[in-house]
């Protein structure tokens, strides 16, 4: 399982040209679910994103968790984060979840993050969505259940 995580000011998912989902303060996570993720991936993951320490105290020091802070999380759905663009010039999606596989670990992310007592927003599942964000610092965070970067 594959998350980019980005610590926001604000963030929104727009479909058909209605917002569908929308956070104040705190992260919004791109997820994406790879062909051999398990729920230990899932557990991995949601509890890594919950704890990161990646909001500033009061000494302007990374110290916080968005459970610390109070935060919500806005959760979407991107296969596009198993593009494999080593041969040719398009991008292979091999690697990436079929969607019967793919919809029940997205939503169990979203239920395990929720359980660990973060308020979760989430975009629809392999809808096309316009997503509008503030970036705050910039703060982005690249994690992998199954590597290190």
């Amino acid at each position: 399982m594959r998350a980019v995580i980005q610590r926001v000011k604000s963030a929104s998912v727009t479909v058909e040209g209605e917002i569908v989902s929308e956070i104040r303060q705190g992260l919004l996570v791109f997820l994406g679910v790879a062909q051999e993720d398990t729920p230990a991936d899932v557990n991995y993951v949601a509890n890594k994103i919950a704890n990161l320490r990646i909001f500033e105290d009061d000494e302007g020091l990374m110290n916080l968790s968005i459970l610390d802070m109070g935060g919500e999380a806005l959760v979407v759905s991107q296969f596009t984060l198993y593009g494999d663009c080593r041969k040719g010039r398009r991008p292979s999606f091999i690697a990436a979840a079929r969607p019967e596989k793919a919809d029940p670990l997205y939503q169990a992310f979203m239920d395990e993050i929720s359980r660990l007592g973060v308020s979760v927003k989430a975009g629809i599942f392999q809808a096309m969505m316009d997503v509008e964000l503030i970036n705050d610092g910039p703060v982005t965070i690249m994690l992998d259940s199954n590597k290190l970067f």
